[in-house]
């Protein structure tokens, strides 16, 4: 008898209901923070608005991650298997690490982004390269542009300096100068060997998973066979069988 489909809890619900919203919001966030760095030169209160979206914004995040604690059933469980989420919240209250915010912005988006059944490994590093690409050309951009001989003082600069950090391939025509900038050229070069492992990796699981299709696809075809031929004797010997005796009929 089959068993009624499990009926989901208030957190899972909850999460259902809130991802496109947040996914939503997190894209605004993308956008607030671009703005005042793509266009160093914008109104004052123009980037007086994209500092308050971005705070809205994270306070909503915030406020998410506490009704998640508020409605699982094992609170402190939730809490210890969601350490990240619940340190990527609070970053943004140091006020000096200002590039954090949009550090830890990724991460919770892609926690997020994970939980769902519906989105597939290759959606979400692809999704994560595209990211990282961005974010870190507008992030080593602001702190790059201003410095003492710095190289990367243009978007068209940190997009290749960062396309070419992230795949190790580092051709030395642009290099960050100032400590934080250096600090992101770290964290991009290794989330670039990690994403890239995850590309081959599963580019080689879904060679892997055809082949062993094919695979499976001959070796049940050779079983039918093995069976066809089987059967195909056993009714050789049935007929034989039946001539022999009507031999002596026939005979008589």
């Amino acid at each position: 008898m089959d068993q009624p489909p499990a009926i989901p809890t208030r957190l899972v619900r909850w999460e259902q209901r809130t991802q496109r919203l947040l996914l939503a919001l997190a894209l605004v966030f993308a956008v607030a923070y671009a703005v005042p760095i793509v266009d160093p030169g914008a109104d004052a209160s123009l980037r007086s608005a994209c500092h308050a979206i971005e705070w809205a914004v994270w306070a909503t995040f915030a406020a998410d991650y506490a009704i998640r604690v508020f409605l699982a059933e094992e609170r402190l469980q939730f809490i210890r298997s969601h350490l990240l989420d619940l340190i990527v919240v609070l970053l943004p209250l140091i006020q000096p690490l200002r590039l954090l915010r949009l550090v830890a912005a990724l991460i919770l988006t892609g926690r997020r982004v994970r939980a769902t059944a519906q989105v597939r490994v290759t959606t979400y590093v692809g999704g994560a390269v595209v990211a990282l690409l961005v974010f870190g050309s507008l992030a080593v951009l602001e702190v790059e542009r201003n410095a003492e001989g710095a190289s990367i003082r243009t978007l068209g600069d940190a997009m290749w300096w960062a396309f070419t950090t992230m795949t190790t391939v580092g051709y030395g025509d642009l290099a960050p100068t100032t400590g934080l900038g250096r600090l992101l050229a770290v964290s991009l070069m290794i989330s670039g060997i990690a994403l890239l492992g995850l590309v081959t990796a599963n580019i080689a699981a879904w060679f892997i998973a055809r082949f062993e299709e094919d695979n499976t696809y001959e070796v049940e075809q050779t079983e039918t066979l093995k069976q066809l031929t089987t059967e195909i004797a056993a009714l050789r010997a049935e007929v034989a069988a039946l001539r022999a005796q009507d031999s002596p009929r026939s005979g008589g």
